[in-house]
């Protein structure tokens, strides 16, 4: 009898590698990333502390200049052999505005691309990537859920952003984090610690009774906005598709990577 040795699960990415930009002070995108990603697929994170958004524009806003942390960690991903790398920063997208994507994306490829061993790397950032979301779901009128975190600003900002690009909000709301933190200013909560304490179970009860009739779909901005276990749910309640940043950016990824592998109990996108 020939003994044979028991191999352990050891999270290769055979099948796709895909690297993904961050807050340098987050956790969630990596958790909710790894709650959902197929087999076969690793994801690898580099951490930004850049301001926002992560490029700033060039006069004329035709070309954008990469903070530092981007332009480092995309070199370091050149040589990863990926097969995409995600720009994950909802506010970025946001405030950067009509056409930051875009740009940001090209110039972030032409660093990732130069490398010998990631010819072939797609590049996207989370805009691109809830937009295309949108428009695979058939969501024309998206509600916009936000974190609590994210200052006036940056809310209008991100109403703008989509109703620049033809998803013009039936509501937005923006989670009311509870009773400990509700008098903290909304740009010190993150800070302060609220990230790590957030609850899904309270942020899906005010998605529920706060979504309007007319909203043909639930976006959930905020790659840091804990959010991807009650996806599912939403949807069987509210019987309408629900999207969220992160969610939409490893679905985006996937298939840029050639990977169409569903995922089951994260909403229908992962599905489709």
């Amino acid at each position: 009898m020939t003994n044979q040795a028991t191999l352990a699960h050891d999270n290769w990415g055979w099948r796709a590698r895909i690297g993904m930009f961050i807050v340098g002070s987050e956790a969630v995108p990596e958790a909710e990333w790894g709650a959902m990603v197929p087999p076969g697929v690793s994801v690898h994170a580099a951490r930004v502390t850049a301001k926002t958004p992560w490029a700033a524009w060039r006069d004329g806003k035709t070309e954008v200049d990469l903070a530092e942390d981007l332009a480092r960690g995309a070199k370091q991903f050149a040589a990863m052999r990926l097969t995409a790398v995600v720009l994950g920063h909802t506010s970025s997208s946001v405030v950067g505005g009509k056409g930051w994507d875009e740009a940001t994306a090209s110039s972030l490829a032409a660093i990732v691309g130069a490398g010998a061993l990631a010819k072939g790397a797609k590049v996207t950032t989370n805009g691109l990537d809830t937009m295309a979301a949108l428009r695979a779901s058939g969501v024309k009128r998206p509600f916009l859920v936000l974190p609590p975190w994210f200052p006036d600003d940056t809310a209008k900002a991100a109403v703008r952003y989509y109703t620049d690009h033809g998803f013009a909000p039936a509501g937005h709301h923006r989670m009311d984090p509870g009773r400990k933190w509700r008098d903290v200013p909304p740009g010190d909560l993150y800070g302060l610690g609220m990230g790590f304490e957030q609850e899904v179970e309270p942020l899906y009860a005010q998605i529920r009774a706060a979504c309007p009739a007319e909203a043909d779909g639930v976006l959930i901005g905020g790659t840091g906005f804990r959010c991807v276990a009650i996806l599912e749910t939403l949807e069987q309640d509210l019987k309408r598709p629900v999207i969220s940043a992160n969610q939409a950016s490893l679905w985006h990824c996937l298939r840029l990577s050639g990977v169409n592998t569903p995922v089951q109990g994260y909403g229908n996108l992962l599905r489709l």
